[in-house]
């Protein structure tokens, strides 16, 4: 058999742009982890949409999550732990044409970053913010994060933690943002559809993707393997409004929570620039 017979067709989308130019370098994460499966969704929605990496702008801070700068062939900036948000929010207000994507991790995007998630949700700017939520700080050591929860088990917590976790979505809607929803790595279908709604929708977007960490989280915690803690994702979750929620409130709820219209913060402020010109003149 010859070697053309042997070789895969290429993946070309609607427009006719090959799938390779959105792809980086090969993935260091550990096997089994969940941000490799968020990482090629997050390529798999830009390409089936027919956005070109060109048009991406994507932002990091510090941790595993942060790690995907180097796993896309988007426009990088790998910032400092927890100022994603800031860096973004200044590319945006000089270059609004670009679709601005910023995933993080649990602890960067609400430990450290909280208070620019929490204003980031107010201000209704249009980018896209993906927490990819293990539960833990996976690449310093398996620390405790503020999503780990009552009771779990981590390096900093070998009694159990006693710091209560919140809720990522509940957060996001208290605080503003104008579209929020959850879903899981189980759910890949799911991961594409909410992130192409949250890039389509005008203002700034929260998706919450629970992702496992067989390294630290699920062995401190004795959920298993990456396929054990996957089907965890499976029986512990449920969709927005349910039967199934009604008879077992523990169930987490997955899907949109909030799609609102509200004015967009990039097109807020050209009013104001365009008010002050005409004051001037």
């Amino acid at each position: 058999m010859s070697a053309a017979a042997t070789t895969p067709p290429r993946k070309v989308n609607r427009i006719g742009l090959d799938i390779l130019p959105y792809k980086g370098g090969k993935t260091t994460l550990c096997a089994g982890c969940g941000h490799n499966a968020i990482t090629e969704r997050l390529i798999e929605a830009f390409f089936e949409m027919g956005v070109e990496p060109w048009s991406v702008a994507k932002f990091s801070g510090i941790g595993c999550s942060s790690r995907i700068s180097g796993y896309v062939d988007f426009h990088s900036l790998h910032t400092i732990h927890g100022r994603a948000l800031a860096f973004a929010t200044g590319v945006k207000l000089s270059r609004p044409e670009l679709n601005v994507i910023v995933p993080m991790g649990d602890g960067d995007a609400l430990a450290i970053g909280g208070n620019h998630f929490i204003h980031a949700c107010r201000r209704n700017i249009d980018m896209t913010a993906i927490v990819m939520n293990n539960r833990i700080y996976g690449m310093t050591g398996g620390q405790y994060s503020p999503l780990s929860g009552y009771g779990t088990q981590a390096t900093t917590a070998p009694y159990g933690n006693i710091d209560h976790d919140f809720d990522i979505a509940q957060l996001a809607v208290a605080a503003g943002a104008s579209f929020v929803a959850r879903t899981t790595t189980y759910h890949v279908n799911e991961i594409n559809d909410l992130i192409r709604e949250a890039i389509l929708h005008d203002g700034f977007s929260v998706v919450e993707i629970m992702s496992q960490c067989p390294t630290y989280f699920g062995r401190k915690n004795k959920q298993g393997s990456a396929a054990e803690m996957m089907e965890l994702y499976k029986n512990n979750t449920t969709k927005i409004g349910s039967d199934a929620k009604q008879k077992n409130p523990n169930l987490i709820e997955r899907g949109i929570f909030v799609r609102k219209d509200i004015p967009e913060y990039c097109s807020e402020y050209d009013k104001v620039i365009e008010t002050a010109m005409k004051g001037r003149a």
